[in-house]
């Protein structure tokens, strides 16, 4: 097939290009910026699977300026193309649209069918973001959103930052270590998105977590116990919201989300659990 991925340059966009060449597909990519040129845009006419994974991070410090920053590049680049597929004479035959399972409460364990909404920033940001995508089904497109967890994997995102302090022995909870945590191997992924390509009735929203959510702490401990590091240096929450302000919520909540519709659809998970994962994660 040939896909586009809009959003290349993050550690997702980079594991998927890679993973989907070396599966046989042609694969074009485009950074916002890139994608917003007149010039580029025929590019994408004729792809037969448009990913869209563009946006600035979510982790950083929230003021008022960063968070349209960050909701912004996600509304306006999933407007624009949403408006290049209905312009489209040739139609994409599939739209995944990635988001964030921070749309969701902390209140329970969640999944697709669960209308448990959070009122903060970033469940509003998903939410609109969700909506902007949903648009694509009005062309006829087969729409796909994807709520992500952590995203757990050696070559980039949060985990190397995440195992830095325990190998000089500062490793431990943050905060009180009880925010849920909800996460996904990056092979667990990669799978799961050449799944729902090749699956023409998958539609909708699809949550891309491991089937088996735990604890901040729990994370805590299995990678302590693996790393055969001790992990007594909690990061304290005043601390986080002296760094990052309102946006210290992201590490300091959490959501215990399942992926029920890749359960039901008889996706395998190779790494399903926290001990599997990390297993893999820290193989030499």
């Amino acid at each position: 097939m040939l896909i586009t991925i809009i959003g290349h340059s993050g550690f997702i966009g980079k594991s998927l290009a890679d993973f989907l060449t070396n599966k046989g597909h042609s694969v074009i990519k485009f950074n916002r910026t890139d994608f917003f040129s007149d010039s580029n845009n025929f590019k994408i006419y004729n792809s037969d699977v448009i990913i869209n994974l563009a946006g600035k991070p979510i982790i950083g410090k929230w003021t008022s300026k960063y968070k349209k920053e960050i909701y912004d590049s996600r509304i306006n680049t999933t407007k624009r193309i949403v408006d290049i597929i209905s312009k489209s004479v040739q139609k994409p035959k599939l739209l995944i649209n990635a988001s964030a399972i921070g749309i969701y409460s902390n209140d329970g364990i969640l999944n697709e069918y669960s209308n448990n909404f959070s009122k903060n920033f970033i469940s509003k940001l998903v939410l609109d973001w969700e909506n902007e995508a949903k648009k694509a089904e009005q062309s006829g497109v087969r729409t796909i959103i994807t709520r992500f967890g952590i995203v757990l994997g050696k070559n980039g995102g949060a985990f190397p930052k995440m195992i830095k302090p325990f190998k000089y022995y500062l490793g431990g909870n943050i905060g009180t270590g009880n925010q849920n945590f909800s996460f996904i191997h990056i092979k667990d992924l990669l799978n799961a998105f050449e799944f729902l390509i090749n699956n023409p009735d998958a539609k909708g929203i699809y949550n891309i977590v491991s089937p088996n959510p735990i604890k901040n702490k729990d994370f805590t401990k299995s990678l302590s116990k693996k790393l055969h590091k001790p992990a007594f240096f909690n990061v304290p929450k005043w601390i986080l919201k002296l760094i990052y302000g309102e946006g210290a919520s992201v590490l300091t909540e959490g959501q215990s989300v399942i992926p029920k519709r890749l359960i039901d659809d008889n996706f395998k998970f190779k790494y399903p659990d926290i001990e599997t994962a990390l297993n893999e994660l820290l193989e030499n």
